[in-house]
């Protein structure tokens, strides 16, 4: 499956700032705490300024005068500065706690819901790790980017320019050496921000990947065993470590470097600040306090200072971090309705479809009724022909019918257009007359249940994987039809009963109880709609028999649409469409099509050949 390299839109001329603003409706609700917090940092901060002015006060009042009670006074002062510093910087953590958690929660939960929104194409396109890792550890960046770099970002510029000014206003000519750095710190810092973006988005999308490696072996963990193929996996595995391990050794790299930058060239300028400055004091124009203060100022500026390099690295990943959360949000979501009108057709057209079941109709006749659908996939070249062409199918109220055909004619394409699994590309679908566009999708799947070919199950007990497909009021009764129906009494033996969990993907059952299970889900609520794709598959000859004889009246009951490729499946169907090339070719019941059709004829001789 590609990665987001192929599925997801780039931005490359995007700022950083310009991600990380797209957070601001999260942010908004807990804003006052947030402003508190940076309010109380800022204070705490400024604070440490305190300090210098204290000592500034102390060497040259006590300590020249030789009085050791402004001494203690002055100790006394500083100790209290301390612990209101470290109380202010206490207060900041416990305002940004809890409100950036619920900050993490929210985006989480409006992922997984968006996600749920978005069509069965997206889904298609996008590695499952590539959504993970967003949902877990893009997610985790953000919110250490809000609970540490954004504050920090100003209240370090606030201190900085605070202690720039006490610097200036002691000693001008000190301050002006301090400052000299200042113009090539930005220009590395420029640099700095534009090369890491880079490497922080790849390093981010080379996590996805991992994950996605790591997910698949787990799930293929009896192909791979069953294959030998562990050293091969452990090999992908490690060449993608490789690859992250370079990445992030790239990162360190850069942030090595703006750090050497940082530290270093502000060093020698204190360096030189205090050579002039013990100059100015031995020559009597500065006092011994006023370059004590001084130096304590700057040397209370090396946190600030020193600390932009992380701060902008935390920041990059932070922006790419949100780019990638809202590459998944950006998606279009399938839409709850639509508008179709209704094909105009002919009194003639709507016997005709009537009686042999093709033709448009007049969309007013119940049932299901396929109206000229054509379909391509949305990422399929320009070029490539549709999977489906000009279908027209009516299935009557009550009427079960097979489909039928060879391997990539599109059967299963077409059962997923009924529950919009796939949107239609041209024409339409009706059910009882309805356009299925026009019905609100929640509607439309409780009309329409499904069963699908590979039956997906829940980490949940085996009666909520099977009342999935009923309404919250379903109960006991239910569940006990629906099981009895699909011939799933297994549940019944099972260590926990109905209330055993399944585990993962339901691979702690063989491939015929999951599939009766996916039955049962199918069949739970009663649903005036039904779509089969080839659901007893994995069953042995004699379980099918059973479920053929119990499905056959939940049959009776409701309109069914069922992929069928064994002859005893086709026979619980009152008709059978023949699909070739996306095309239906012929309908009739299996009879007609076996005396009529050859290429009928050769399918099921085949699929006889095959069941004995």
């Amino acid at each position: 499956m590609p990665t987001p390299d192929a599925a997801a839109p780039r931005h490359p001329d995007r700022s950083t700032v310009r991600s990380l603003l797209r957070l601001w409706p999260y942010v908004r609700p807990v804003r006052a705490r947030l402003f508190s917090a940076a309010f109380v940092a800022v204070l705490a901060s400024c604070m440490a300024l305190v300090f210098p002015l204290v000592l500034k006060w102390m060497v040259d009042g006590p300590v020249a005068g030789h009085d050791p009670a402004g001494v203690w006074l002055g100790a006394l002062v500083l100790l209290l500065l301390g612990i209101a510093e470290a109380g202010l910087f206490g207060l900041r953590r416990w305002l940004v706690a809890r409100p950036l958690a619920g900050v993490e929660a929210a985006m989480r939960a409006d992922l997984y819901r968006h996600l749920q929104r978005l069509p069965v194409a997206f889904h298609d396109r996008w590695a499952s790790g590539q959504l993970l890792s967003r949902g877990t550890t893009d997610l985790m960046l953000v919110r250490m980017f809000l609970a540490f770099p954004l504050t920090f970002l100003l209240v370090n510029a606030v201190t900085i320019s605070a202690g720039i000014a006490i610097m200036l206003a002691q000693e001008w000519t000190l301050g002006l050496v301090l400052l000299a750095p200042a113009i090539p710190v930005m220009i590395v810092c420029w640099l700095f921000e534009r090369r890491y973006s880079q490497v922080a988005r790849q390093a981010q999308d080379q996590v996805g990947d991992l994950t996605t490696v790591v997910e698949e072996s787990v799930l293929g963990i009896r192909i791979i065993k069953g294959f030998g193929r562990h050293r091969s996996q452990a090999r992908a595995f490690r060449d993608l470590s490789r690859t992250l391990r370079g990445t992030e050794l790239v990162k360190a790299r850069l942030l090595a470097s703006i750090w050497a930058v940082i530290v270093t060239l502000p060093e020698f300028a204190i360096g030189a600040a205090l050579v002039l400055g013990t100059v100015q004091v031995a020559d009597g124009h500065l006092s011994a306090g006023t370059l004590v203060a001084f130096l304590s100022t700057a040397l209370a500026l090396r946190w600030p200072v020193d600390s932009i390099g992380f701060l902008l690295a935390m920041s990059q990943e932070a922006g790419t971090a949100t780019e990638r959360y809202f590459e998944v949000m950006d998606a279009t979501p399938e839409s709850g309705s639509g508008a179709a009108e209704p094909e105009p057709e002919t009194e003639t057209d709507t016997e005709t479809a009537a009686d042999t079941g093709t033709g448009t109709g007049t969309g007013t006749e119940g049932g299901l009724r396929f109206h000229g659908v054509e379909f391509r996939y949305p990422d399929a070249p320009a070029d490539a022909p549709p999977v489906l062409v000009h279908i027209d199918l009516y299935v009557r109220p009550g009427e079960s019918m097979a489909l039928v055909g060879a391997t990539g004619s599109g059967k299963t394409t077409l059962t997923a257009l009924v529950p919009r699994l796939h949107e239609v590309t041209s024409g339409r679908i009706t059910l009882d007359g309805r356009d299925i566009t026009a019905m609100p999708r929640e509607e439309l799947r409780e009309l329409v249940a499904v069963a699908f070919e590979e039956p997906t199950l829940f980490s949940a007990t085996v009666g909520e994987n099977v009342l999935m497909g009923a309404p919250e009021t379903a109960g006991r009764a239910e569940l006990d039809r629906a099981l009895a129906v699909a011939q799933a009494d297994f549940a019944h033996a099972l260590p926990q009963g109905t209330a055993t969990q399944v585990g993962e993907q339901g691979l702690s059952l063989s491939g015929g109880q999951r599939q009766r299970l996916a039955l049962a889900r199918a069949v739970v609520g009663r649903p005036r709609f039904l779509v089969l794709d080839d659901p007893l598959s994995a069953l042995d000859v004699h379980t099918e028999a059973a479920v053929e004889a119990a499905l056959r009246r939940v049959l009776a009951e409701t309109t069914a649409l069922i992929v069928a490729h064994r002859p005893s499946t086709v026979l619980l169907a009152d008709r059978v469409a023949l699909l070739s090339g996306g095309r239906v070719a012929a309908v009739g019941t299996h009879h007609e099509l076996l005396r009529t059709h050859a290429e009928y004829a050769h399918l099921m001789s085949g699929a006889e050949e095959d069941g004995r």
